[in-house]
């Protein structure tokens, strides 16, 4: 895990407000947190395909996630499963759709580019909107956030696709002389 005040949660909590505030009108610290916190937990590989089927074996099909999310006709043992499956299905979507919208064809090769990623959208908004539905007990505190992550879902996705595009300005060589000319 990348500690909580490392470099790069900084770095994607600022491109990830100024993106959200400056381009999309979503002025939401609690949204631009919860996103910067994903973007740098997702960048270990391992938490991105973190979640794995009874058996063990890593889930990164979001037809299974969903299937494995069920509590009642499914393999979810509980409704806390679900809501723990159904976030990251939310995390999972959001990240993919944002940041690298152009492989979600490889996870649906059978479909066509834009169906899966109206699937993709679906599955996030409507998981987002289940975990926000957890409003009790240990959860009261933080189903408010899901709800809007639900709501501003494809807000969110754009904003992420602006971060994405700024971040790859960023490694552009010719980039990085001008910014170094500068300092």
């Amino acid at each position: 895990m990348i500690p909580e005040k490392h470099p790069l949660q900084q770095l994607f909590l600022d491109l990830v407000s100024r993106h959200y505030a400056d381009e999309i009108g979503l002025r939401d610290p609690e949204i631009s947190t919860y996103v910067a916190n994903m973007l740098t937990e997702f960048c270990d590989v391992e938490q991105l395909f973190r979640l794995r089927d009874a058996g063990g074996r890593k889930l990164n099909d979001v037809g299974e996630m969903l299937l494995e999310s069920n509590p009642v006709y499914g393999p979810a043992p509980s409704f806390d499963r679900e809501r723990q499956v159904r976030k990251h299905i939310g995390d999972y979507t959001l990240f993919f759709t944002g940041m690298f919208p152009e492989s979600i064809n490889h996870f649906r090769l059978r479909r066509q580019r834009l169906e899966s990623f109206v699937d993709f959208m679906k599955a996030g908004k409507e998981s987002y909107y289940i975990v926000s539905k957890f409003e009790f007990f240990e959860y009261a505190k933080v189903a408010p956030l899901f709800g809007r992550l639900s709501d501003h879902f494809e807000q969110c996705v754009y904003g992420l696709n602006r971060v994405k595009n700024e971040l790859s300005e960023m490694q552009h060589p010719a980039m990085r002389q001008a910014s170094e000319l500068l300092m």
